[in-house]
């Protein structure tokens, strides 16, 4: 494979990755107040294509934050004990909207890699074509 298709195939990769938190982000925001949800978090891996030569990354393994789950106080509430109390989500708004930003412009930054060597690659057969 040619560098411009390796290139091509990392940042693919990467949004690929990207994409899938991006998901997994808008779940948890989804059910922000669900009560007894448990944010999902992952993280990345690098994986080799099958030359072996070109590293390439992709979501990890899902995994619960095995946080404590806020309890709330609320006697009215279908699933409230005999206290009164019932347990929240553990997901944080804050968190998870930074959390998107951040995928969404590492999405960006895989695109304009992805883009210029497309570019790039168009030019060079422009040029031998001559």
């Amino acid at each position: 494979m040619s560098d411009f298709g390796k290139s091509l195939e990392i940042s693919a990769s990467g949004m690929r990755a990207q994409s899938s938190r991006l998901r997994m982000v808008s779940e948890n925001l989804a059910n922000v107040d669900t009560p007894g949800y448990r944010r999902k978090m992952s993280s990345f891996e690098q994986v080799f294509d099958d030359s072996g030569e070109t590293a390439l990354v992709r979501k990890g393994r899902t995994h619960l934050d095995q946080s404590e789950l806020p309890k709330i106080y609320d006697p009215s509430h279908v699933l409230a004990g005999s206290d009164g109390y019932f347990e929240g989500s553990n997901v944080n708004l804050m968190i998870e909207i930074a959390d998107a930003r951040e995928a969404q412009r590492s999405y960006d930054a895989n695109l304009k890699m992805f883009e210029q060597a497309r570019k790039m690659s168009t030019a060079l057969l422009d040029i031998l074509r001559r």
